[in-house]
């Protein structure tokens, strides 16, 4: 597992975390609730870590909605602060774009 997750999921236990306004505008266009975002980081894969990413440590992790159905959600921990996890974007992957199991990317 990742840091970077590890982190999250620990920020998140504790409360300490945000959704961004783009995150927002992302579960709205994707029929995904933010509870479920949040709730699904406990049983969250990873399937791209970006512990030294210019802007902040990510993580785009695969985790099921309420219904079972996948969703990608990544998450972010400022370098600064170290606080709070922020749910960066979140999206239901297509299947044309990744593989069967929503954790590689397709080879365009």
């Amino acid at each position: 597992m990742s840091e970077t997750l590890r982190r999250v999921q620990a920020l998140i236990l504790n409360g300490d975390f945000l959704v961004s306004r783009h995150g927002f505008r992302e579960l709205a266009a994707d029929d995904i609730i933010a509870e479920d975002a949040i709730a699904g980081v406990q049983t969250a894969i990873v399937v791209e870590d970006y512990p030294n990413s210019r802007k902040e440590p990510s993580v785009l992790v695969l985790q099921p909605d309420r219904d079972g159905r996948p969703i990608h959600v990544l998450w972010g921990v400022p370098r600064e602060t170290g606080r709070p996890a922020i749910l960066v974007t979140a999206y239901r992957p297509a299947p044309e774009r990744w593989s069967d199991d929503f954790k590689r990317r397709m080879k365009p």
